[in-house]
């Protein structure tokens, strides 16, 4: 008998069906390597939630098999939860060094050492059954890379997260050259980013943006300058530089990841700033307003970034002044419209000149339009497809784009996380699934907040809750004390004194039934005093508060 080939098996962890917490694995025999390990953003829904990280449970349960993390680039959604994934398995890490970088800092906060092989563009690492070559490309962070990996079955090229930009602030261009090569040499799978997938034409390049900040800049000479965008755009950062020092002024670093960030860039060399140009906030007061630019964090509205702090006047070391010039160079992730929103209308409150990419084009997208995307589709030319970085209809718009281009519907696979794509040098398929979603990340607590306790936080914070105490005297069962009844977030108790008082009463009348029949369980009694008082409570006042009965034996 012919022995059965072993094949290719694709497996998402993350990215798909959602923006964030990117995670792919590729496995061949007894062998897996992980593409990225990123963070999500919580949902409105998702009350008191840090951060979404991907269910690793596949990954834990076959660590020994896990032989390597490669990372694309360093944002966070692609970055973010190595820190929770290297607690359970131990790999080496290769990315280049602008992602080690950043990676290192998020290493040092979480008290981890790790192995990290630093990697430049162009260079390929063997491990085991993979051969894995970093391509350059560019994106809104120095140091993006595509991958081309090797397997016995065929070539599988991931693109990571990029934009075909000519003109870059620093460094080369995308290697087009490359992805050419490659598809003459027969690419087997094309997992390819699918975030501006329905965006018409080609995403500007980052060295537009400089000329209208220095336009800004140069309209703003009486005024104060601050500028909030993501840490880790370090070509962006480096452009707010360039445009101060045209206009003399100095530049102060506000945010933990942003002078992180800015230290690193720095140190490895992606961030030219001359000496003395840099200054520390404490230095603030020794400058008038019309020399200095602030760079922060909070481009997102993020409650505890600096941006959104000053906003509500929360910050210790700045406030925002009349006339302040405020630039937001970045634009909202989806579900972060609100929160901008909100802050925008709070600078523009204190007085302050708020300008926004709705306004001006203060900020461009990392990520390919259209005819980038399909740019990269003709070089390479797939015999399959696996659109990955998207929600579902980021995903279904890709998946026609490919069939427009010439790809047969049956060879292109929009995949649910934890779905199997196997692959060999003859075929694709779908073929089962491995536990994955999303776990959640409360303080120091990981995966231990579930969906029982979320939709308990969400009860509470739409309901409120009302405790009823009981004391009740051990040998006789008699109850020797209370009802009282406590309510938080239901009502105020000094203002319903009558509603609180015929809750006791109806509460006092289900024990006293329970006297009669002899029942003593605590069981039944707490579930009747929940019963009673959630009927009593919703014939009332139509609403269902958290019940909690509390029994107390003495």
């Amino acid at each position: 008998m012919a022995q059965k080939k072993t094949k290719l098996r694709v497996i998402p962890l993350g990215g798909l069906g959602e923006i964030g917490k990117n995670a792919t694995c590729l496995e061949y025999g007894g062998e897996i390597i992980l593409i990225d390990c990123g963070v999500a953003f919580p949902e409105d829904d998702m009350l008191g939630i840090d951060l979404v990280i991907p269910d690793f449970t596949y990954l834990y349960k076959n660590k020994e098999k896990v032989k390597g993390l490669f990372l694309t680039h360093g944002h966070e959604d692609h970055i973010g939860s190595i820190p929770y994934f290297l607690r359970e398995v131990d790999v080496p890490i290769y990315a280049t060094k602008l992602t080690h970088g950043l990676l290192e800092n998020k290493l040092k906060e979480h008290r981890i050492n790790a192995h990290q092989v630093v990697v430049a563009a162009g260079e390929t690492i063997k491990l085991g059954s993979f051969k894995v070559e970093f391509i350059r490309v560019t994106h809104s962070i120095a140091d993006a890379c595509a991958l081309a990996i090797q397997t016995p079955v065929g070539m599988v090229v991931h693109s990571g997260d990029f934009k075909v930009d000519y003109t870059p602030i620093q460094g080369e261009a995308i290697d087009l050259q490359r992805f050419a090569e490659l598809g003459k040499k027969g690419v087997a799978l094309f997992l390819c980013e699918s975030t501006n997938v329905m965006e018409e034409g080609h995403t500007m390049s980052e060295s537009s943006v400089g000329p209208i900040l220095d336009r800004i800049f140069e309209d703003s000479p009486k005024q104060r300058i601050m500028v909030a965008t993501f840490s880790s755009n370090i070509h962006r950062i480096q452009q707010i530089v360039n445009s101060a020092i045209k206009q003399r002024r100095k530049v102060v670093v506000m945010g933990r990841s942003m002078a992180n960030a800015v230290r690193t860039a720095c140190e490895l060399g992606y961030l030219d700033i001359p000496d003395k140009v840099l200054i520390e906030i404490s230095e603030l007061k020794n400058y008038p307003k019309e020399q200095l630019v602030v760079i922060m964090t909070g481009s997102q509205g993020e409650p505890m970034a600096a941006l959104s702090r000053m906003a509500v006047s929360d910050h210790r070391q700045i406030d925002v002044q009349p006339n302040d010039k405020i630039i937001i160079s970045a634009s909202p992730i989806p579900g972060n419209e609100k929160m901008i929103s909100k802050v925008i209308n709070e600078l523009m409150r204190k007085g302050a000149d708020v300008v926004y990419e709705g306004l001006m084009e203060v900020h461009v997208s990392g990520h390919a339009k259209k005819e980038e995307i399909k740019l990269l589709h003709a070089l390479l030319r797939p015999r399959y497809l696996m659109p990955v970085h998207g929600e579902y209809r980021h995903l279904k718009h890709h998946k026609d784009l490919a069939i427009s281009l010439g790809m047969k519907k049956e060879r292109v696979f929009i995949l649910e996380l934890g779905e199997v794509l196997e692959l060999s040098d003859r075929s694709a398929a779908v073929n089962g699934s491995v536990q994955a979603g999303r776990t959640l990340v409360d303080g120091l607590g990981v995966g231990d907040v579930g969906n029982v306790v979320l939709r308990d936080r969400k009860h509470l914070s739409q309901d409120g809750l009302m405790i009823a105490v009981v004391i009740i005297e051990k040998r006789s069962g008699a109850v020797v004390g209370g009802p009282d009844i406590i309510s938080r977030g239901f009502v105020y108790v000094k203002e319903a004194e009558n509603l609180i008082e015929e809750a006791r009463s109806m509460v006092q009348s289900a024990l006293q039934k329970c006297g009669h029949k002899n029942i003593n369980e605590w069981s039944y009694m707490k579930n009747l005093i929940k019963d009673t008082l959630r009927e009593f409570l919703w014939q009332k006042t139509k609403r269902s508060p958290m019940i909690l009965p509390i029994i107390m034996e003495v």
